[in-house]
């Protein structure tokens, strides 16, 4: 007698949701700063640490000294946005505001 083949259910490939959809990625709003501050030419000192710590942050994961630099960046954003210098959005400054807390 022949053996009926079986052929198995193919499986559901499940995908992971993110979480809440308000929440922000502290490594692309880093990234969105640093290249506002780029374009805009402002804060070189910053630039530098924002880069530094970004890269240490890819390592370690750790955001400690990368929430401190963005907290520094969110000030000096939130001057140029009070003199209406343009390209800095309220968008930005709410997801800079939303990594912080």
């Amino acid at each position: 007698m022949a053996k009926a083949s079986v052929k198995a259910a193919p499986t559901k490939k499940t995908v992971a949701k993110p979480t809440a959809k308000t929440s922000v990625n502290i490594e692309k709003v880093s990234e969105e700063i640093l290249s506002k501050l780029k374009t805009l030419d402002m804060a070189q000192q910053l630039q530098s640490d924002l880069e530094w710590c970004l890269g240490s942050y890819r390592f370690d994961q750790n955001a400690t000294g990368l929430k401190e630099v963005i907290g520094k960046a969110h000030d000096e954003l939130k001057q140029a946005h009070a003199k209406k210098t343009k390209g800095i959005t309220t968008a930005l400054l709410n997801n800079i505001e939303k990594v912080l807390n």
